[in-house]
């Protein structure tokens, strides 16, 4: 069985970074690819209005980050706002990563906004509220690379919370099963995340938070965890196919040995 995942692109990497590192969209293949896992995958720029028929036009979905904000309330956006609400009801998995965690946050009636606290920039660590199926970690606490101003402010009714960080208190959501959200990046290495901030230090990322950022992505011993989120991702976009898969086999050799 070929497991299509469906990738909402609603960002782009920027034009300066992008023939070194593809788009935001390309990440993720890559990223699952090297924590062991292979999908078919298609990818909808959700942003010119390119959108799946059906919310069952793929097995699973993920909806990368922008540069976009929810509350810009977009026509894509509210699009966008449906689609999930339709792949929800259709009990296929969505993951969302950073303006994917919010929209997701937004499209279940959640306040999403600019944080009091300033930017999250560079390496983020997050502990965990409770041990996770399908994650394996050394302990409690992981590192992802970060680059957001918005953020959930609070969390949605159908969510449950996962991770967290002083920083950033909705860190991972997770609704009943079948929504799987990080603000966080796990598509970005060191490396990206590096050349991102350097990009957009003194831009749209104040020089102070930039600089402190790079301090800590300058570091030789400086990394995230990843792999293991990817992996912990994968699992989860595909947990539902395998106990299909399971069911069904279970139900074939039960009628097998029918006479």
């Amino acid at each position: 069985m070929t497991f299509k995942i469906g990738i909402l692109a609603t960002g782009i990497t920027p034009d300066a970074l992008i023939d070194e590192f593809g788009s935001y969209a390309d990440m993720f293949p890559r990223l699952l690819g090297k924590a062991g896992f292979e999908f078919d995958y298609r990818t909808f720029d959700v942003r010119d209005g390119e959108f799946p028929a059906a919310a069952t036009d793929c097995d699973g979905w993920i909806i990368t980050g922008s540069k976009a904000n929810v509350y810009e309330d977009l026509p894509w956006m509210r699009t966008l706002k449906g689609l999930i609400r339709d792949i929800y009801q259709a009990d296929r998995p969505i993951l969302g990563i950073c303006f994917g965690h919010q929209i997701i946050a937004d499209a279940f009636d959640a306040r999403v906004d600019k944080f009091s606290g300033g930017w999250g920039v560079g390496l983020h660590q997050y502990t965990l509220k409770r041990p996770v199926e399908g994650l394996t970690l050394a302990s409690s606490t992981f590192t992802l690379s970060a680059m957001h101003q918005d953020q959930v402010l609070e969390k949605p009714e159908a969510a449950e919370v996962l991770a967290e960080s002083a920083f950033c208190p909705y860190a991972v959501l997770r609704y009943n099963n079948r929504i799987l959200t990080f603000q966080a990046h796990p598509e970005f290495d060191v490396t990206f995340e590096r050349r991102l901030v350097q990009h957009l230090k003194g831009q749209s990322v104040p020089e102070a938070d930039a600089n402190q950022a790079l301090d800590g992505l300058s570091k030789p011993d400086a990394a995230t965890d990843s792999l293991a989120i990817a992996a912990w991702m994968a699992r989860f976009l595909t947990r539902d196919a395998d106990e299909q898969s399971n069911s069904s086999s279970a139900s074939e050799r039960t009628e097998e040995a029918c006479p």
